[in-house]
């Protein structure tokens, strides 16, 4: 949003800061000044001139000879535009000048005459459209008076950084709302010159709206809930009033005609986006706003671009045809120009969804679109659209057709909101009294309209309809207003919540810390893949190359993978927590399941002088898998080798998560070359995607246990194990063998090679036995061994080797 700073300084009464105190004031309202610049910074060098004589070159038919006082004494000056006449005043480059561009003023002879400067044209200082007159100005001047001081260009223009929620500070007026408070507490519109004032008589219709040949209806009233349009006749298109021009160059905006300026102007200053038809170029003296045709493909836009439009894009048109296209750009064919004489001024209400939706798929963003797709004032339409019709009829001349022709399908219904002031204290941790609370909303155009045990009742305006719907966000109103820095810095008593988090969630915190201490970094990618990736598609993708919603983690989390890997970052480590969908039965919604990723490459550890570097391998991703399956499952998980493999993975080269009913949960392994697009130095990647449970097992009660007061035995037993029985099993079965006194038991070694048979290889256990209450003896712990060697004996036919 470019705002002007003078202008906000009008509308403030009271209102003394600085540029620099004024950027630091909207920072801390939420809206930061990402920059600030000066419409007249590159036109220093530009003065006043005065031309005392104009008269033909004598070598040339379309050049004239100009006798120029710049304030240094006259100098002849050659010039190209047919608009020139003596005694009037222009801005004037002398010898020497840079203009805008660095485009350099030099002495020069032009067929057979000297110029010394140039007289510009808006163009040329770039503080307009025409090129084809020299920029005449009216005015008390003098000559050689600086020309950015005399037409007040050393205004400073700010370029605001507003928040997708906050349209109503795209407007000259939301701004000043909050410097209100550094000023009298109020925002006051300035007069226009030469206006009447009084309210318009209008003709409400819900369906078509006629008066004086001339009609407005409305077919589509869920993307147009309300549209105003005025007929002003016996307007004169010309350049607009010097004030009206330093306005807009003040904002960023260049000057067009007072037409086309008057509606920028009350954008600007409001907020609300209006257009002006030539109503003689629209057929039938009609207005529909509807969708467009399917024989309706092609749309010329103000531009003079041709658009592919399609029958889910709303239209403004007229008996026969398109003239605009709803909430972003006018038509070329029925555009305002020299010739106008009468105007239609459309004022309406669009759905913020469907011109968003439009200015995506036509590729084009307008100022119109930018504050549509935000949300308008829907309370402030008559007003936006007779201060506009005023102002045309003051700078452009004209009559005002009564009455206003107001088609409203559906009426805005403010909301009412109730807060509590104690909601407030407990929120903010500082306690706020109602005359407080009305002092900070007030200003902002909230409307007290009830007040009964210590709960006020807001109405909320139009302009901040969309923003504002709960009690928070009027909390969140007062914080802000009240100032943040405000707020003292010690933390103060506060009682926690007593509404557990859902297990999900508390799931999710468990893995984000577990694969956070194992060195991993957490990712976020976007939720939309290309084709081939998902199978639910999007009615409106961002971007015609990922149309649809992922299926799965993992491809997002390798494209990022081999992002880095391309970059020379040899050590990757991601995991990702997140939605996947997939198509649900005829008439359903997606199914939605939430997932963890994990995509890994590189080293074990970071290099150092005193070990070897070793690659990450398969028994790392084993670790990965089970402690997120235990996590996610506990003792209902089942880790074993992937017989089944499938794609991204190679073959036998990881595992699968099973639950204890047989449903396959993950699936982890090798990623395979052609997965993935990596350089050739580049090492293994593994990766696993895991389903996790919608509503998993709430996490137990933490009790206090005492620290054991007897000793521990431990026993270490070495067992050849058939290559065919998986190391897991065996701990498995051995643990549920060992009986009640085992507190722990781990494996510790394997062993392949002399003194071990073909087919076979030496595990070592380690277990630890203990009795809370007593010493064990080693008749127990003996009992206890004897009893795993047996189980182990009949169950997988393993031998004890010592």
């Amino acid at each position: 949003m470019k705002a002007s700073y003078r202008w906000l300084l009008d509308l403030v009464p009271g209102l003394s800061m600085a540029p620099a105190a004024l950027t630091e004031h909207l920072a801390l309202r939420g809206a930061p000044v990402e920059d600030t610049v000066s419409p007249g910074a590159s036109l220093g060098d530009v003065v006043i001139g005065k031309v005392l004589e104009a008269g033909p070159h004598p070598n040339a038919d379309r050049l004239s000879l100009c006798t120029v006082d710049g304030g240094a004494g006259s100098v002849q000056v050659v010039c190209g535009a047919p608009n020139v006449k003596a005694g009037a005043w222009y801005p004037f480059a002398p010898v020497g000048s840079v203009l805008p561009g660095d485009f350099k003023i030099k002495k020069a002879k032009i067929r057979g005459e000297v110029s010394e400067g140039m007289l510009c044209s808006a163009k040329e200082l770039r503080l307009g459209a025409d090129h084809a007159g020299i920029m005449e100005l009216h005015g008390d001047f003098e000559p050689g008076e600086a020309f950015v001081t005399a037409l007040g260009l050393d205004d400073v223009t700010f370029d605001v950084e507003i928040t997708a929620n906050r349209g109503d500070l795209l407007s000259h007026v939301g701004l000043a709302r909050e410097l209100a408070s550094a000023g009298d507490g109020r925002v006051e519109l300035p007069g226009l010159p030469s206006v009447e004032a009084g309210a318009l008589e209008y003709l409400r219709d819900a369906e078509v709206a006629e008066s004086g040949g001339v009609s407005v209806s409305i077919e589509d009233p869920d993307l147009c809930p309300r549209y105003l349009g005025a007929v002003i006749r016996g307007v004169k298109v010309g350049p607009s009033p010097e004030w009206l021009q330093r306005r807009l160059r003040g904002a960023g905006a260049r000057p067009i005609n007072n037409v086309v300026d008057a509606t920028n102007y009350i954008m600007l200053e409001l907020g609300q986006p209006l257009h002006a038809f030539d109503l003689g170029k629209l057929r039938g003296d009609r207005i529909v706003v509807r969708r467009a045709r399917k024989d309706e493909t092609a749309f010329v836009t103000l531009d003079d671009e041709e658009r592919t439009i399609t029958s889910d894009m709303l239209m403004i048109c007229d008996a026969e045809r398109p003239v605009a296209i709803a909430g972003v750009m006018g038509g070329l064919h029925s555009e305002v120009d020299d010739a106008t004489t009468d105007v239609l001024l459309e004022c309406a209400w669009f759905d913020p969804k469907s011109v968003r939706a439009t200015r995506r798929a036509l590729v084009m963003s307008t100022d119109a679109s930018y504050r549509f797709e935000r949300g308008v004032d829907p309370e402030g339409l008559e007003f936006a659209l007779e201060r506009c019709a005023r102002l045309i009829v003051a700078i452009a001349g004209g009559e005002i057709a009564e009455p206003v022709l107001d088609c409203a399908a559906r009426e805005h219904e403010p909301a009412v909101v109730p807060l509590r002031l104690a909601r407030i204290e407990h929120v903010l941790g500082v306690p706020f009294t109602a005359a407080r609370v009305r002092e900070l909303l007030d200003p902002l155009g909230f409307l007290l309209v009830g007040e009964d045990e210590e709960i006020l009742r807001w109405r909320i305006p139009g302009f901040r309809a969309l923003d504002v719907t709960r009690e928070i966000d009027l909390i969140e109103e007062v914080a802000r207003t009240h100032g943040y820095d405000a707020f003292p810095a010690e933390l103060g008593p506060y009682r926690p919540g007593t509404v557990p988090d859902h297990p999900l969630f508390e799931l999710e915190e468990r893995l984000r810390g577990a694969l956070v201490a194992r060195g991993l970094f957490e990712t976020q990618t976007p939720a939309f893949v290309p084709a081939g990736e998902g199978d639910v598609e999007v009615s409106n993708p961002l971007a015609t190359t990922e149309p649809f919603m992922r299926s799965a983690l993992l491809p997002s989390l390798l494209r990022r993978v081999s992002y880095n890997l391309a970059r020379g970052n040899r050590d990757v480590r991601f995991f990702e927590l997140g939605t996947s969908f997939r198509k649900a039965g005829p008439g359903e919604p997606p199914v939605e399941e939430t997932h963890l990723a994990v995509a890994l490459t590189g080293r074990r550890r970071p290099v150092h002088w005193s070990y070897e570097a070793e690659p990450l391998d398969v028994f790392d991703l084993k670790g990965l898998v089970q402690e997120a399956a235990r996590q996610a499952y506990g003792p209902d998980a089942v880790v074993s080798v992937d017989d089944e493999g499938g794609a991204p993975y190679d073959p036998l080269s990881g595992f699968v998560v099973r639950h204890g009913d047989g449903r396959v949960l993950g699936r982890s392994g090798r990623v395979r070359d052609d997965a993935v697009d990596v350089p050739a130095w580049a090492g293994d990647i593994w990766g696993f995607e895991l389903t996790l449970p919608a509503e998993p097992d709430p996490v137990p009660v933490r009790t206090h246990v005492p620290l054991p007061q007897f000793p521990a035995v431990e026993r270490d037993l070495a067992v050849l194990v058939p290559h065919a029985v998986p190391a897991g099993d065996v701990l498995e079965a051995a643990r549920a063998a060992a009986g009640s006194h085992l507190e722990e038991a781990s494996m510790f070694d394997i062993y392949e090679g002399e003194g071990v048979p073909e087919g076979k290889r030496s595990i070592a256990f380690r277990f630890r036995f203990r009795d809370p209450a007593r010493t064990l003896t080693d008749e127990q712990v003996d009992e206890a061994v004897e009893a795993v060697l047996k189980t182990l004996k009949e169950t997988f036919d393993v031998q004890f080797r010592g």
